[in-house]
């Protein structure tokens, strides 16, 4: 089965380089059509970000500190000379 012209992918032309003033230009456009956050739900989301960063932190320090106590206390089990 052979590919006729109809069926054949339309051949794309390189894409241009943007220069810096229509990148900025669409850049702007884009943020124009972005939603913002009011301020309440910034607020909201800010103490919802820093509450999972505090959970998060505790649970880290915890199985840090646990991991420490284990080891110590695993050297000081097993790291004793036999005569002692």
């Amino acid at each position: 089965m052979t590919q006729t012209d109809a069926d054949a992918k339309p051949h794309k032309e390189p894409k241009r380089r943007t220069g810096p003033v229509d990148f900025v230009k669409q850049v702007v456009g884009e943020l124009r059509k972005v939603r913002w956050p009011t301020r309440r739900e910034l607020v909201t989301y800010t103490i919802v970000v820093l509450v999972f960063v505090v959970m998060i932190l505790a649970y880290v320090s915890l199985l840090d500190f646990a991991f420490g106590e284990a080891v110590t206390w695993l050297y000081s089990t097993l790291g004793r000379p036999a005569g002692v």
